[in-house]
């Protein structure tokens, strides 16, 4: 029956499967406990089968066959789902542990679980956790789990009053839990805070490790420290501990580039060359892309494209495409979309969304034009791409022609919660209503409304400034217009059918 369950898996509903993982040996009674490893068989079988159905029923059945449960082999086994990821699952196997099987919990489980809560439930849940604990198993590891639990959620104040209360209680913090403090200032922003946590693990004798050099290396790189991101690098360079990473020195290239360092970040950036393995080949590649197309080095940024496309079918012409683009390399930018046409099964939006929004900014209009219509021909149009060409038009004062493409995006299918670029949609209405084309003007916002694209109380505002009766838009504006054509600049306009964007 085994080798039948393993050439022939169930393909039922979750109830189906979790009774297949039960009978996946019918043998136990004849048998000695069962290890552990057949629990972790059963597990990962059904894992297989569906990540989200329940582990409880395999748990029962299998501590009915062991009868006698060691408690270090359960704790093994959480630890082992938690290293592969499976949160949910363990924290399954730890509720079991002390629910179902009465076994007491170790100031390490309940860290253990602070940690599972988090990732699973959120940060609330494993406050609430933390709460209910005893005070005798509230101890240094449970503190430690929370501050980790709010540093991760990104939760500043909680992290502070946490790592204060450890203070207060008198409690030796190591290295770890400053890390947490210094991860969670730079990813926030308190880029001043990290000073203070460096002098207090220096003034209490807590020498750095990797972690904390790239934390101060990330931060003094994003506030242009350029100073003393270098003095931090010497140091990463000169610890016998610490193993440098490509990425470290693009990071530090790309700050001093920034600053018109070229020939340091051109240093830097070779340096990081000489550093990438085979795995990491493909995400080293696109950061090098972009870093040396930044400082407008085209030899380079052939130089590694050729190298990045000979990874195989796993590269991505976006990658390279933005880096063309940064360069103002338009006619090497057609010549690799081209490529990428003749070559990718299916084409990726953000590509053409690129190439627009390129021409309009250049003032290559007709081009534009010329690549959108090609992509509705081969069926490759996107109301995104519509958006971009209008907006194209109406920075270049073709309000006609930006009335004609909102017309084409308007009619094409989104995701609920798209919406257009507000300033273009303004001007096409002052546009019409200077004209005295009133009935145009009703007929796009009633199809913007019955596409979603609007609220009916918007579109009966709109009608009210064409009709008359409203002399200022007021409720039309562009704060997020500069932010979109970032986004697209840089290649991370996601396509409409990925969820909501503002677009024009």
């Amino acid at each position: 029956m085994t080798n039948l369950l393993r050439s022939n898996p169930w393909r039922g509903n979750a109830i189906s499967r979790v009774f297949g993982a039960l009978f996946y040996s019918t043998n136990a009674l004849a048998s000695p406990p069962p290890p552990l490893q057949s629990l972790h068989r059963r597990i990962c079988w059904l894992q297989d089968q569906d990540l989200k159905a329940s582990i409880f029923p395999i748990l029962s059945h299998w501590a009915a066959e062991a009868r006698d449960v060691n408690q270090l082999e359960v704790q093994a086994f959480i630890v082992k789902l938690r290293k592969s990821n499976h949160f949910n699952h363990a924290l399954q196997v730890s509720t079991w542990m002390s629910d179902e099987l009465k076994l007491s919990l170790t100031p390490g489980d309940v860290a253990a679980r602070i940690d599972l809560i988090s990732r699973v439930h959120g940060p609330d849940e494993a406050e609430k956790y933390f709460d209910g604990v005893s005070e005798q198993l509230k101890g240094l590891q449970a503190y430690c789990a929370l501050l980790h639990c709010y540093a991760q959620h990104r939760l500043l104040d909680k992290a502070e009053s946490v790592f204060g209360k450890m203070k207060e209680l008198g409690f030796e913090i190591g290295i770890r839990s400053y890390n947490s403090m210094l991860w969670l200032c730079f990813r926030t922003g308190n880029h001043g805070r990290i000073d203070v946590l460096v002098k207090e693990m220096e003034e209490k004798g807590i020498d750095y490790n990797q972690g904390t050099l790239m934390v101060r290396l990330y931060s003094y790189a994003a506030i242009s420290e350029i100073g003393r991101m270098e003095e931090v690098l010497l140091k990463m360079e000169a610890h016998p501990l610490v193993t440098i990473s490509w990425r470290s020195y693009v990071i530090a290239a790309n700050a001093l580039s920034k600053v018109g360092e070229v020939d340091k970040a051109l240093t830097l950036l070779r340096s990081s060359e000489k550093l990438i393995s085979n795995s990491t080949r493909k995400i080293a590649y696109e950061h090098l892309l972009s870093s040396y197309a930044a400082i407008g080095k085209r030899d380079e940024v052939d130089r590694i494209s050729n190298l990045y496309k000979n990874l195989g079918k796993c590269y991505s012409y976006r990658h390279m495409l933005v880096a063309f683009l940064k360069m103002d390399n338009i006619d090497g930018a057609e010549k690799l979309v081209e490529e990428c046409e003749s070559e990718s099964k299916k084409f990726d939006i953000q590509i053409g969304n690129l190439m627009v929004n390129a021409y309009c900014k250049k003032g290559y209009l007709e081009r534009a034009k010329s690549f959108v219509e090609k992509l509705a021909e081969s069926g490759k149009e996107n109301v995104s791409t519509w958006c971009l060409l209008s907006k194209g038009y109406y920075r270049n004062g073709c309000v006609a022609e930006a009335l004609q493409a909102i017309k084409k995006a308007a009619n094409l299918p989104c995701q609920p919660g798209w919406r257009f670029n507000h300033s273009t949609l303004a001007a096409c209405l002052v546009y019409l209503k200077e004209n005295g084309d009133v009935e145009t003007a009703h007929e796009l916002l009633s199809l913007l409304t019955e596409k979603g694209h609007i609220t009916t109380i918007f579109c009966e505002t709109l009608k009210s400034f064409v009709n008359g009766e409203t002399q200022v838009l007021r409720s039309i504006g562009g704060e997020q217009e500069n932010h979109l054509e970032d986004k697209i600049q840089d290649g991370e306009l996601e396509t409409m059918d990925s969820g909501a964007q503002q677009c024009g």
